[in-house]
């Protein structure tokens, strides 16, 4: 934003005297098709579909522009300066603790720092009321899902098995399973072959082969910390770029600290906030992409007159049935060296706990991922999770290249009262905090339960000896669900609010349900299908 010249420009349908003499940018007077808010996983999708199909797309990011070569590093403590930071206050008898593990900052989001697991949902995913009495059925369905899925694999060239056991797509992939496996991976798949249960390599964000000018994976095992050499994919390498190519425009550093509305009620552009200046940028469509936390945040944070609760918010569901995932650790340790650190974070996992069993004491299921971790993350999750301190956690992280580790992906139901909210605390930019509650429900804990045996099972079946489990938490969703009744819902099935239909929210914040894997490839692909639908709107002269 340097060099630029800038002129004035008054709010009038505003009070807020700040608005009396905004500075925005020298074209904010021009009112672009579309701007996204967050350039994220989502974010990141909607730009460049958007853009290559002609669309004025702006979009604004509160992070930084990140240079793989230069601004990641294989080193865990610097790593944490890609994830969202700021504080968030978190209440309930389960409070959730926040940090590298649900949020990114910077273009790419949490795409920059995800392991790579790239599941599809399972069709029961979406008709979990219908099918298992629980949760809330999707206003969409797999089938509906089901071209984007294979869209967004073939344009990132997802690597996976040539027979996936589990769901409604078994394969193959666009490019072949990762090869070969780490010890710990190995080790799962043996224990699981003794138990009769089926196990495969994941499909993974991860090339096996070159493409687009980016090499496959050398194992480096620097997934959560940023892929140096670019071999994982993200929005920040792949997406990105190419929607600059299209001609899209992507602000950093810029915090988007209200969404405005004409006198209409029609979202007219946002406000942000750059280097403690504020700006305007005017569009046709704000889609906002910040993730499950601070896309409530926001539209909590853009009440006005016409809408005193927050906009998109006339169900008062806004913030509402937040889920996350169990993520709980289970660690065993070996007469052999496992190494955790070597190697990509997941290479085998199990889904055949993911559907409803009539003979468990509980409905839903979950996958089981064998998972690698650097010595930090596990001092961390041994402090932080397990409870080890001094002594006790020194001779546990002696025996560090001795384990092998499980990590579990519950899906959660959701609740009502699981919620975000606007504390009284304000920010650097004078926001409300955002205030997270969340508690387990029986079912939840009957899950994790059934869930951390049957990895000790996997673990003694291989001749290990279960040593400690970490409770964990990850993948945020909900707190701006789907559905067919605006009464009970925030968006249609195209993400696009029941209140104003100009305004669409496009992250996994709109999950109606959890499902048990992990998110990523179904939050691309949902903002792939709202891109679609976008630009019908376009063609149709709707915005």
């Amino acid at each position: 934003m340097e060099n630029e010249s800038y002129v004035k420009h008054n709010c009038d349908h505003y009070k807020d005297s700040r608005y009396d003499d905004l500075n925005h940018r020298k074209y904010g007077d021009k009112e672009v098709d579309v701007c996204i808010v967050g350039v994220g996983a989502a974010g990141g999708v909607l730009a460049y579909e958007l853009s290559k199909a002609g669309l004025d797309v702006v979009g604004i990011e509160a992070g930084p522009f990140w240079d793989p070569q230069v601004d990641f590093a294989s080193d865990e403590l610097h790593a944490y300066r890609l994830n969202w930071q700021d504080t968030r206050l978190s209440d309930g008898n389960d409070a959730l603790k926040f940090g590298p593990n649900n949020s990114g900052r910077g273009v790419g989001g949490g795409t920059t720092h995800f392991t790579g697991v790239f599941y599809r949902f399972h069709k029961s995913d979406f008709r979990t009321k219908s099918t298992d009495g629980v949760g809330e059925d999707w206003p969409i369905t797999y089938e509906d899902l089901e071209p984007y899925y294979t869209k967004i694999e073939n344009d990132i060239k997802v690597s996976g098995p040539k027979q996936f056991p589990w769901g409604p797509f078994n394969g193959p992939y666009p490019y072949p399973e990762r090869e070969p496996i780490s010890a710990w991976a190995q080790v799962f798949r043996e224990g699981c072959e003794v138990l009769g249960i089926r196990s495969s390599v994941p499909p993974l964000a991860i090339l096996s082969a070159p493409f687009d000018g980016r090499p496959p994976c050398t194992n480096r095992g620097f997934c959560n910390e940023g892929c140096k050499p670019n071999a994982k994919f993200s929005t920040l390498i792949h997406h990105v770029p190419k929607a600059i190519k299209y001609g899209a425009e992507i602000i950093t550093d810029s915090m988007v600290t209200r969404i405005l509305v004409d006198q209409d009620g029609k979202a007219q552009g946002v406000e942000f906030n750059h280097d403690g200046s504020y700006y305007l940028q005017k569009a046709k469509v704000v889609i906002v992409s910040a993730f499950a936390v601070e896309t409530p945040r926001l539209l909590l944070n853009s009440a006005c007159s016409q809408y005193p609760d927050g906009l998109a918010n006339n169900s008062g569901l806004v913030g509402k049935y937040l889920m996350t995932h169990s993520g709980h650790d289970i660690f065993a340790k070996f007469d052999e060296e496992m190494r955790l650190y070597k190697g990509t974070p997941v290479m085998a996992c199990t889904q055949d706990f993911y559907e409803t069993d009539p003979d468990n004491d509980f409905l839903r299921g979950y996958t089981l991922n064998a998972h690698g971790d650097r010595p930090v993350a596990l001092s961390k999750i041994l402090t932080a999770d397990a409870g080890y301190w001094g002594k006790d956690l020194r001779e546990k992280m002696l025996d560090f290249n001795f384990y092998s580790q499980i990590t579990m992906v519950g899906e959660v139901l959701p609740q009502k009262d699981n919620c975000v909210t606007l504390s009284d605390q304000k920010d650097e930019y004078g926001l409300p905090r955002p205030k997270v509650i969340f508690n387990y429900c029986e079912n939840d804990n009957k899950m994790i339960e059934h869930g951390v045996e049957k990895a000790n099972q996997i673990f003694k079946a291989r001749g290990g000896k279960p040593t400690f489990v970490a409770a964990d938490t990850g993948h945020l969703m909900g707190g701006c669900r789907m559905g067919d009744d605006p009464d009970n819902s925030v968006v249609n099935g195209y993400c696009q609010s029941h209140d104003i239909s100009n305004l669409f929210v496009c992250d996994a914040s709109v999950f109606t349900t959890s499902g048990g894997c992990n998110p990523t490839n179904t939050v691309l692909a949902i903002a792939a299908r709202t891109a679609d639908y976008i630009i019908q709107m376009g063609k149709k002269g709707e915005f």
